[in-house]
């Protein structure tokens, strides 16, 4: 008896740029698609849950188990390739580490050409960043020429930090293998759509990484601590950068991958991720679900108004002694739209907590280590207002706090510096508590 073995086949999925007599639009085995993407590879019944079509990694080790989750979703996939970074120690005029990343690159590409989840090659990630060499677009043509030469069936892209003209410049005239020019813009996002031809990219385009305000272009306090914006804040400009900046381009923007589907330490704990440290969906996610579906979602995150410390918003500079006793209080509202409230608060669930400030900040998204929590300063944290002790040290903190309702968490922080007792001031005591009261407080002379 012959035993027939069945092998799981896979056909390709075609992806094709074409121009049309107004721009450029992408079709996917003959049919329009545009990208409605998240930069990320988790969370995959969500992201479908709320109309994305497609996610974008920046990395390939996870890449088969990524494409084939997204193939049974019936999502695409943006596979980017890590390119190593000058910034890094990389020497880009060094031909043999050089032709060492290329042949890496091109076993990638044999391997995952036909898999049909796969929509397009992102070739390198934010290579300009902190860069002097120009000679990595070289690199980026080789990779890409590979691709058009084994793999007609697939757009190549390669992906920038902000739009500088002399960055599009080099990519023209060094990389004119690439087909697609990504750009990874924040608060600058305006500037960028509105500059893409003009700097000479004549071609399609698209957002690869947009959200919040960066933490680089964001107001500061008057100890240089950035000021993040609440998830309320995000929510609406979300929902404005897409309206007016991505779905108003459409002739030449293919779509774009809004970040980060997940989450992460980068500047603060919160400061870019959709999702919570906890996996729980945040805020901003309700703005993604109504520019993807067009339908408002019925289950919303709550919506902070105002945080304060001491009656003062975080643009006031707020300055605490040590161990001084202060207050802190959260206005919270339900949504029943992007931009429309009301003061209703059903049930939420309050919780606080005090970081130093993080003292592990780089650049373009390197791993940073997570800041210290300061425990057993906060009186009745599960309130909206709270009573709390700042700690002793002298330094940068920040008080942060997460609302909860309909498992979705809005969120918020706001800086403070503490200066240490001079002389003569009340020398207090404290002792961290467990209680949720202030009894644990000695403030008893030293």
């Amino acid at each position: 008896m012959i035993l027939a073995v069945i092998m799981p086949c896979f056909l390709y999925a075609q992806t094709t740029l074409k121009k049309t007599m107004d721009g450029y639009e992408l079709y996917r085995n003959g049919k329009p698609y545009y990208v409605k993407g998240l930069g990320g590879d988790v969370h995959l019944d969500i992201a479908v849950k709320i109309g994305a079509n497609s996610i974008r990694t920046w990395g390939v080790e996870r890449a088969q188990q990524v494409l084939d989750e997204a193939q049974q979703k019936g999502l695409t996939v943006m596979l980017g390739f890590w390119l190593q970074h000058e910034r890094h120690g990389f020497d880009y005029d060094n031909k043999e580490k050089v032709l060492k990343q290329l042949n890496y690159f091109k076993s990638i590409v044999d391997k995952f050409k036909n898999h049909p989840a796969l929509l397009l090659w992102g070739i390198g990630n934010e290579l300009n960043l902190q860069y002097t060499n120009p000679a990595c677009w070289n690199a980026v043509e080789a990779i890409a020429q590979y691709i058009h030469q084994v793999d007609p069936n697939h757009p190549t892209s390669t992906v920038i930090a902000g739009l500088d003209s002399n960055v599009v410049q080099h990519i023209i005239k060094q990389a004119p293998s690439i087909d697609i020019l990504s750009v990874n813009t924040y608060g600058d996002i305006g500037h960028a759509v509105s500059k893409v031809q003009a700097y000479g990219w004549n071609g399609a385009y698209m957002i690869t990484e947009w959200g919040p305000n960066g933490h680089w272009e964001s107001p500061t306090t008057q100890w240089n601590a950035a000021i993040e914006q609440t998830s309320t804040e995000k929510k609406a400009v979300y929902y404005q950068r897409y309206r007016d900046y991505i779905a108003a381009n459409k002739n030449y923007c293919l779509g774009s991958y809004a970040f980060l589907w997940g989450a992460k330490q980068e500047y603060t704990e919160t400061w870019y991720g959709l999702f919570s440290k906890d996996n729980i969906p945040t805020e901003p996610i309700d703005a993604l679900e109504y520019v993807f579906t067009g339908s408002f979602p019925t289950a919303t995150a709550p919506s902070i108004a105002t945080i304060q410390i001491n009656n003062q918003s975080a643009n006031a500079s707020i300055y605490l002694k040590a161990a001084e006793k202060a207050q802190a209080s959260v206005m919270a509202q339900m949504p029943t739209g992007i931009v429309s409230y009301t003061t209703a608060s059903p049930g939420f669930t309050y919780a606080w907590k005090i970081l130093a400030e993080s003292n592990d900040k780089k650049s373009g998204g390197d791993v940073e280590e997570e800041a210290q929590e300061i425990r057993g300063l906060i009186s009745n944290d599960s309130k909206s207002t709270i009573s709390f002790r700042a700690p002793n040290r002298e330094g940068a903190y920040r008080l942060f706090v997460t609302i909860t309702y309909n498992h979705k968490v809005a969120y918020a922080n706001i800086p403070f510096y503490v200066n240490p007792l001079k002389e003569g001031d009340k020398q207090i005591r404290f002792i961290q508590f467990k209680q949720k009261d202030m009894s644990s407080f000695d403030t008893t002379h030293e």
